[in-house]
Order: C-alpha cells, then sequence, then structure tokens
C-alpha cells in the first residue's frame, strides 16, 4: 500500500458503523462481502417519514433507494430529479470525482447525503424546481459511464 491511501472499509465494517450511529438507526443483513441496511429518515420535523435502503457489495459503491413512500406516486406524473433509473436510486454524489471513496464511512457520507435529498425532494414536489444543485443524470446514465450533464448545460 502506498504512503498517505487509505484502505477501503469491509462491508463488515460499514455494517458495524451504520449499526452504531445512532442517525442511520435501523436494521440489515450482513453476508459475505455485502450488506443491505434499512433505517428510516425523516428530512424536517414537519416531514414523513421515508425508509430508505443501502445495499453495498465489496469494491462496489453504495447504492441508495427509498422503499416508501412511492416517489413517484408523490410526484404526481412528473419525472423524479436527480435519480438513476432501473431501478430508482438516489444521485447523491457524481461517481469518479473522489466525493465519495470507499475507505469513507455510510454513515457519516450516504446516510446525511441521503437525508439531504430527501430534504430537497421535498421542496422539489412544493416549488417544481431541484435546488438541491449537483449534476443530473441522464436517463441512459449509469452510475460508472460517463459524467452527466451540468445541470447548466440542461437548462
Amino acid at each position: 500500500m502506498r504512503l498517505g491511501c487509505r484502505k477501503p472499509l469491509t462491508a463488515a465494517q460499514q455494517f458495524i458503523n451504520l449499526r452504531a450511529n445512532p442517525l442511520s438507526s435501523g436494521d440489515g443483513d450482513l453476508r459475505a462481502g455485502n450488506f443491505t441496511w434499512r433505517f428510516d429518515a425523516s428530512p424536517s420535523p414537519l416531514s414523513r417519514v421515508y425508509r430508505v435502503r443501502i445495499e453495498m457489495a465489496q469494491e462496489r459503491s453504495p447504492r441508495t433507494f427509498v422503499e416508501t413512500p412511492d416517489l413517484a406516486m408523490l410526484a404526481d406524473g412528473r419525472d423524479l430529479p436527480h435519480v438513476y433509473r432501473n431501478p430508482t436510486r438516489l444521485c447523491l454524489y457524481l461517481p469518479g470525482t473522489s466525493e465519495w471513496q470507499p475507505w469513507m464511512r455510510i454513515d457519516q457520507t450516504i446516510v446525511p447525503w441521503s437525508v439531504l435529498w430527501l430534504w430537497y425532494f421535498e421542496d422539489w414536489l412544493a416549488s417544481g424546481e431541484w435546488n438541491g444543485g449537483g449534476v443530473h443524470p441522464r436517463e441512459h446514465d449509469q452510475e460508472r459511464s460517463r459524467p452527466p450533464q451540468r445541470r447548466s448545460e440542461t437548462q
């Protein structure tokens, strides 16, 4: 290992960190090299409660889903902003830019970023405008493909 490089956290280490952090209080399943974690999140005291699921396999980026309520139903026919599709999962960071790295703790990054995404989602439901910034994935983009268009390029 090179000096100054951080060693990636294992799925088991991530799972233990999620279990120990009150922000990500929930339950999950740990298997050899991967896990699923579920927790309830409410982005504000006036917000509804969302059931969030994080899936991670060793040496892969975590994938974040909202199980309930159904985001598409809440959007009432509008295209969901800032998500990957098939299946629908949250776009929390731009892959390939070092915003998230395997040595980072999911309970200190992906979990709070998910709650923040939900806050901006509720704002979008009321205003019709995504104010969360970032880069918006295009329909055919996947997490590991070329970078999506920047917001300013799509407007």
